[in-house]
């Protein structure tokens, strides 16, 4: 991967398996990938591509029936995986916080908001109430909520964008090193998704804190991240800076990403969708997974038989598509 910035977190051919009744899903394949410290890393991918199955395994918190069955999480050069429980108590909310998806749900209905504040930094050590509850109040101002009215309500008195704000309030209070957000505006209207990615990105500008963003949406990496790694059926397939990804992309499903994606500046007809659907993760193809859905494969241009793996072919901008050069043909 690039070396270019020390990396502070790493998964290094990280397997994620589910084992159901009569058969095996693979959720994430061999995957690596560095989080370089300070930077806004997006991870894309449509739903299925395992996305949140590698953000769950860089926590170690798998949800059974899952295993992480190959690979290691790196966090400053200690194996993640290896942690014991109070280990990772330590590690999780302190060191790496996650946001998860539709995670205004995750509030305690019965707690104001307050007690939420107060339960988390209680988990994590024995901070003074008043230094807890001020430190609270310093985040909710910084997310643009007011503080008061927001401690003494419950989260059903809270609207959405208020939600997602105050669990964004609440990852922030222990001062971890990286914020990872699995798709922190899906269900908000578009405005307020503007507005959570603005302080998003002032967060990360005012505190330094690296940040791991996951989305199906390629536009809004646009915005927000520095660079963006793609996903599809379990494996990487592509890994650049913006630039890399959005005007010299390498990967066919890189491309039918965005060339999906509306615009505000062309002809909305020209918006083609991927065809096709994802394969099924309990029986994989041996070969290049996409190339059931890729113009090259079915112009003759590339015979489909190889799985791919991520190899740098400029510096910093990896893809798995032995057929590279022709992607932008």
């Amino acid at each position: 991967m690039d070396n270019t910035k020390e990396p502070i977190m790493q998964a290094r051919n990280v397997t994620v398996d589910f084992r159901l009744p009569s058969r095996m899903l693979r959720a994430v394949d061999d995957v690596s990938l560095d989080v370089q410290r300070g930077e806004i890393l997006g991870v894309v991918g449509e739903s299925g591509s395992g996305k949140s199955t590698l953000a769950s395994a860089m926590l170690n918190v798998v949800s059974v029936p899952g295993r992480i069955s190959a690979g290691q999480v790196l966090f400053k050069g200690q194996n993640v995986l290896t942690f014991s429980e109070e280990d990772l108590r330590d590690f999780r909310w302190r060191e790496v916080a996650m946001v998860f998806q539709a995670a205004q749900n995750s509030l305690n209905p019965v707690l104001k908001i307050r007690e939420q504040f107060l339960d988390t930094a209680s988990a994590h050590g024995n901070r003074p109430k008043d230094q807890v509850l001020s430190k609270a109040r310093e985040l909710l101002r910084y997310v643009r909520l007011e503080p008061d009215q927001v401690l003494d309500s419950y989260p059903h008195q809270l609207s959405g964008g208020m939600k997602q704000r105050t669990i964004m309030a609440l990852s922030l209070l222990l001062d971890p090193e990286i914020l990872i957000l699995d798709e922190p505006t899906t269900a908000l209207d578009v405005i307020t998704q503007a507005y959570v990615m603005n302080i998003m990105r002032k967060a990360h500008d005012d505190l330094g804190i690296t940040m791991v963003f996951l989305t199906h949406d390629v536009c809004i990496m646009a915005k927000i991240a520095d660079r963006i790694a793609v996903m599809y059926a379990g494996q990487m397939v592509e890994l650049g800076s913006v630039d890399d990804i959005f005007y010299r992309p390498f990967h066919a499903y890189t491309r039918g990403l965005i060339n999906a994606a509306p615009s505000l500046t062309d002809d909305v007809r020209l918006r083609r969708a991927i065809p096709g659907s994802p394969p099924d993760l309990t029986d994989l193809p041996a070969g290049c997974r996409f190339a059931p859905r890729c113009r090259i494969y079915a112009e003759g241009g590339c015979p489909g038989d190889e799985k791919g793996e991520l190899m740098e072919v400029e510096r910093g901008h990896y893809t798995a598509c032995y057929q590279w050069k022709k992607v932008g043909r």
